[in-house]
């Protein structure tokens, strides 16, 4: 039953934006099954214990099935830093970030051992399914590859770390300690620190025991939101007294991740202006993560279709993708996000932005070998409309 109602409770985070404006049908019955899942997770989240694997500890040991690519690393050696980086064949984000934990071992190749390990498989997926995955990534993946045995890693890292999601990555330095915890694409900043010896690992765990703690309130804050959301629907006003409040009580919540792109979304109806000032703020404020790039962006095109919203608002929803693709260019410069650019500078009066955008678009999707041709005359033809306008 907690599994069932932690689904649904991360699919009404994910559908945030879309449930404020759409949550009026079957309105009695949603009320009740939210209302139940949240007592449900509250209760067990109470029983849960606290992380057992923290950063300073011994890393655990490895236990793999099988060495898929690279020469097998049997232990982790003292005197020898590793980064372990969790991973599935289905986990989109993790073939994301390949190219760069990639690059990372061929820079760090003479102080680093990069082990790339296979966990939380479906229970269809063969080993032969795996290997042949491998196979075709090719150059992108290049280090140590395994998979795990019997759930043993990621049981006894991944889960005692508190961390729930992949990618995850963790790196152990020559002592044999956990030195730091978190995504790839933060990794480069740590590993230069720790291969210069300028690691602190005290600041690492504060810094991420406070990270936790606030992304916790968070989460606590958007289960209030979305019932306050079922309560008065389409009560912008009401909601944002709700959100001054928590804010008041503990003000780093003002631009964290989900009360902050929920502030965002309803500014946005109600206050375009307002929503551009929070929204500048937001874009250049981390909380226990970067700013949420995508949250603006995506908030201002799915409001787009009802709202007609002022050229800044436009302009601030391509700003979000520029700071997205500078800071991670390995990850977030595709075609598509350069395409959906393109409409935001064309909507906000900026032609030359439009242009520049769109044949970023082309160029990058016809680098891929298997580009779609749908997508290309696409992106051509809206090309062709921002250079005839």
């Amino acid at each position: 039953m907690a599994d069932v109602c932690y689904c649904i409770k991360f699919l009404l985070r994910f559908f945030v934006r879309g449930f404020i404006d759409n949550c009026i049908l079957m309105r009695s019955n949603f009320q009740l099954l939210l209302l139940l899942c949240i007592v449900v997770i509250n209760a067990n989240a109470q029983n849960n214990q606290l992380p057992s694997l923290k950063i300073g500890d011994p890393a655990p040991p490895l236990r793999v099935r099988e060495w898929i690519k690279g020469t097998p690393v049997q232990t982790l050696e003292k005197g020898k830093v590793y980064v372990v980086e969790f991973w599935a064949t289905w986990c989109k984000p993790c073939i994301a970030a390949m190219p760069h934990l990639s690059s990372l071992a061929r820079q760090y190749k003479d102080n680093i051992t990069i082990l790339g390990i296979d966990i939380m498989e479906r229970e269809t997926t063969t080993m032969e399914q795996i290997r042949a995955f491998v196979d075709s990534v090719g150059s992108r993946m290049d280090y140590h590859i395994a998979a795990e045995d019997s759930n043993f890693m990621a049981a006894g890292w991944l889960k005692a770390s508190g961390e729930q999601t992949i990618p995850s990555t963790f790196v152990v330095d020559a002592v044999g300690r956990l030195a730091w915890i978190g995504h790839p694409k933060d990794l480069a900043e740590v590993l230069d620190k720790i291969v210069n010896n300028r690691w602190d690992f005290n600041h690492a765990l504060t810094r991420r025991e406070q990270n936790n703690r606030l992304q916790e309130f968070d989460q606590e804050a958007i289960d209030t939101l979305l019932y306050t959301y079922l309560d008065n629907p389409g009560k912008q006003d009401s909601t944002l007294l709700v959100i001054d409040q928590m804010v008041r009580n503990n003000p780093q919540l003002k631009y964290a991740s989900l009360v902050g792109a929920t502030t965002f979304s309803l500014l946005l109806q109600k206050d375009p202006q307002k929503a551009y000032e929070f929204g500048k703020v937001m874009l250049v404020t981390p909380t226990y993560e970067d700013p949420p790039y995508d949250h603006i962006a995506s908030a201002i095109e799915y409001h787009s279709a009802k709202l007609n919203f002022p050229p800044k608002i436009w302009e601030l929803g391509a700003e979000a993708y520029q700071r997205q693709i500078a800071k991670y260019p390995w990850n977030t410069a595709t075609p598509n996000t350069y395409h959906k650019m393109a409409a935001l500078f064309w909507r906000a009066k900026n032609k030359s932005k439009a242009i520049d955008a769109e044949q970023k678009a082309i160029e990058l999707l016809k680098s891929n070998k298997t580009f779609s041709r749908t997508d290309l005359a696409t992106f051509e033809s809206q090309l062709q409309q921002y250079k005839k306008m």
